[in-house]
């Protein structure tokens, strides 16, 4: 039966409100409610007359009475229903949540069907809402609707039938980048404060604030007197924050890192500082990330939203200045590791997205943008122990002491194990011993090496780097700072008048490196002359020439790691290699042969998966899924490999995998009440991935609040990719198959149990990875 209409007998719910029928919920669902005299019919509630059918299923949809000639008619006005809110909701989760998640998906078994009363019946005549993807969109709607304090509305069909990649580029620019907003001030501290990765079981908030801002700390002190209620412990950072064993104190006493703030009035002819808003990824990622920023960068402004991805690029040149590095994470126990460099190529799109009517102020931003990204070259990434002085490769090499800190209690239990049996104690008091440092295990320091630099990398975790990482020139890593070299070069020529004095003092990494340039302790100083092009496009060849000899593989048409303590590559097949691409380091040679002999080997039916079932080898119980490994499918490296391919000239191609993976992102957007997740298994078109950490972005109730960073900008950034009828057969859910006319036909392995027919099939998909204690759910039709 219909949901009952919960509202005074003898009138009629009208709505007068003219509003966007696609509009924000705040606009559509805000007003008061209005009630009027009710029609001759309406009445007959008063008597506990309900003409409402019933809807019947499986043998009886025979049953089911013909819709008469006046009936509702979309032809003549658009169909609005008058909608009870909360009964409504509770109907919706009882009748079609039968997996009890608070959410409606192809997994459900319910009968996705509920009949709704019409607006212009005042609720007397009902109408059918079909499908799965109707019925999940009426669930967001009606939850919009409650946080907006609405107890009845009258609601657009259009909103429920809405074209789901319009749906979904809409809710990404107008709510999820909004949700994923945060500011590190008095307003924002008990938001980002919250650490989902805290185990120290202290939730009250903590901040440091780096040494030589003397007015950021008093405004701080000034909040925890004035907020007593945080009972917020305001620290002062040392002028060497990144010294590993000071870092490795915090770990006891985490806490979130003060970053770039805005001095502004405070209303009482005084000033005070405010925190520069910025994007954090989501879910359990609650602060500012390195490499997640540069493409959520990307769809901000492909969504137009240029000061706020300005602002990140603030925050930066912030850590850059007072913590050494662009960290991984703005916490505490990120202060030794940085994460992949992509601050010359963000800057750079955003200086040319600046509005023109300051072009003084512009270029005096993208000058601190600049000088900031020269240091962090200097002193990070050609500077030891990250450089190899023998090849000139770059390496993800931090410091740091001990046991990671941000991950789960159980993390390394497995590891840990050995040693502790070895000294006769428990996994905890040894863990305790060896991070104090009275238990001494090189075996263990060097595992933890590599793990360090495994995170730093930010492709955490994968076979391509176990137990090695901090000893590779990794292909993506060699491709960055090329990109790094020309674009500063080119910078310095174009903006600058090829002369850039740099402020600040640091010491100068030798050109070009040799073991004998950088064991001698003399260094020449930042200061001490102006910077010029001609010595950074020196250096992004050289690059090119050490990419070329230790990299490319031209057997294999393929570029690789290089492991600089066995000096040889690594033969793990990465899609980080057309990352080449993009920088712009590959001749038009080596990119017709990757694009020809390689491409082959990364591309699935939901876009490019992150290495080759190849390269990763068998899977086991002792030897499990690695989440940046194959089947497993991520944005950066779909964005990437988009850029790289036209910047070559190869749109066709760009756009075939852009929209296979827009094609997988939409399907488990209809299918799945909304969801965008941080990954998927591409192969599978499965956001239901068990690997590792899990799936973020994927824990919501009834409506989707924040998608996830960089997923959120792929789909807005591929959605540039497409053509008009390549968007229109991706909102209908068109395999790429069917779209191109072609099948990809890998040979079949041991692991590929699935035909090729099956892999179209989402609902399939999502059962057979699905692992639930109801009984057995019966198909049903993903129709929407």
């Amino acid at each position: 039966m219909a949901p009952a209409l919960n509202h005074p007998a003898a009138v009629a719910f009208v709505d007068e409100h003219q509003r966007a029928i696609h509009g924000e919920a705040e606009d559509y669902y805000g007003g008061k409610e209005h009630f009027s005299r009710s029609r001759t019919y309406s009445a007959s509630f008063m008597h506990g007359y309900n003409p409402k059918r019933l809807p019947a299923f499986g043998d009886e949809w025979h049953t089911r009475a013909r819709r008469m000639s006046h009936d509702e008619k979309s032809i003549t006005a658009p169909r609005r229903f008058l909608i009870d809110v909360d009964e409504t909701i509770r109907v919706v989760l009882e009748q079609e949540d039968t997996d009890g998640d608070f959410q409606i998906s192809i997994t459900d078994a319910g009968p996705k069907l509920m009949a709704l009363g019409t607006a212009t019946s005042n609720g007397f005549k009902s109408f059918d809402i079909r499908g799965t993807y109707m019925l999940s969109n009426l669930l967001q709607e009606l939850a919009l609707a409650r946080d907006h304090n609405r107890k009845r509305i009258v609601l657009d069909e259009a909103r429920l039938t809405e074209n789901p990649v319009d749906r979904l580029s809409r809710m990404i620019k107008n709510s999820f980048w909004h949700s994923l907003t945060r500011r590190i001030d008095g307003d924002g501290l008990e938001i980002i404060c919250a650490d989902p990765k805290n185990r120290t079981g202290r939730v009250n908030p903590r901040i440091y604030v780096p040494h030589g801002e003397p007015a950021m700390a008093e405004y701080y002190r000034r909040v925890a007197i004035e907020k007593p209620h945080l009972n917020l412990d305001v620290q002062v950072l040392p002028p060497k924050p990144d010294d590993p064993m000071f870092v490795k104190s915090l770990n006891t006493k985490p806490g979130i890192l003060a970053l770039a703030m805005n001095e502004i009035d405070d209303g009482h002819g005084g000033k005070t500082l405010k925190g520069i808003p910025f994007i954090v990824p989501g879910a359990r990622f609650n602060e500012l990330y390195n490499w997640d920023s540069y493409f959520i960068s990307l769809g901000l402004l492909v969504d137009g939203q240029v000061n706020m991805a300005k602002g990140m690029v603030d925050h930066f040149i912030f850590e850059i200045k007072h913590y050494g590095k662009i960290l991984n994470g703005s916490r505490s126990y990120y202060l030794c590791r940085t994460q992949p460099p992509f601050l010359t190529d963000m800057a750079l799109q955003i200086y040319n997205q600046l509005d023109r009517s300051d072009l003084t102020g512009n270029r005096a931003w993208l000058k601190r943008a600049i000088q900031a990204a020269i240091k962090e070259y200097h002193t990070i990434w050609v500077a030891q122990p990250r450089i190899d002085p023998k090849t000139g490769l770059s390496r993800y090499r931090p410091d740091g002491l001990g046991i990671p800190p941000e991950t789960e209690a159980t993390h390394f239990t497995h590891i840990l194990e050995p040693y502790a049996a070895k000294h006769g104690l428990s996994v905890l008091e040894f863990s305790e011993r060896y991070t104090e440092g009275t238990l001494k295990e090189p075996e263990l320091d060097e595992y933890f090496l590599h793990d360090r630099s495994v995170r730093e990398s930010g492709h955490d975790t994968t076979y391509r780097f176990e137990k090695r990482c901090a000893n590779l020139g990794t292909i993506d890593l060699q491709a960055l700072l090329y990109k790094y070299e020309v674009d500063i070069g080119t910078a310095i020529r174009e903006v600058f008048d090829d002369e850039l004095e740099l402020e600040e003092e640091f010491d100068l990494a030798p050109f070009p490196p040799s073991p004998e340039a950088y064991a001698s302790p003399i260094r020449e100083k930042s200061r001490s002359r102006l910077q010029n092009s001609d010595e950074w496009f020196a250096r992004a060849e050289f690059r090119k020439s050490i990419i070329d000899k230790y990299c490319w593989n031209e057997s294999k048409s393929l570029y690789f790691d290089y492991d600089t303590v066995q000096e040889k590559q690594i033969l793990y097949e990465s899609v980080t290699a057309f990352w080449t691409l993009w920088a712009g380091c590959a001749s038009e040679e080596q990119c017709w042969k990757l694009l020809s002999n390689s491409l082959k080997k990364f591309e699935v039916l939901g876009g490019l998966v992150s290495g080759t079932e190849e390269s990763r080898g068998k899977i086991s119980l002792d030897r499990p899924n690695r989440q940046w490994d194959y089947p497993y499918a991520w944005p950066p490296h779909q964005i990437m490999t988009w850029v790289g391919l036209e910047r070559y000239g190869y749109l066709d191609e760009a756009q075939r995998l852009a929209y296979r993976f827009l094609y997988m992102m939409t399907t488990a957007f209809v299918d799945f009440n909304g969801v965008v997740p941080e990954k998927f298994d591409a192969v599978k078109l499965s956001h239901l991935v068990d690997a590792e950490y899990g799936n973020q972005g994927i824990d919501f109730k009834m409506v989707p609040r924040e998608g996830f960073g960089w997923m959120n900008a792929a789909y807005q950034v591929g959605l540039s990719f497409l053509s008009t009828g390549m968007r229109r057969a991706v909102s209908t859910c068109t395999s790429p198959e069917v779209f191109f006319g072609t099948t990809l036909n890998p040979q079949p392995t041991a692991s590929q149990t699935y035909s090729n027919a099956a892999t179209t099939d989402p609902l399939r998909l999502a059962m057979e990875n699905l692992h639930v204690g109801s009984p057995a759910l019966s198909p049903i039709s993903p129709a929407y």
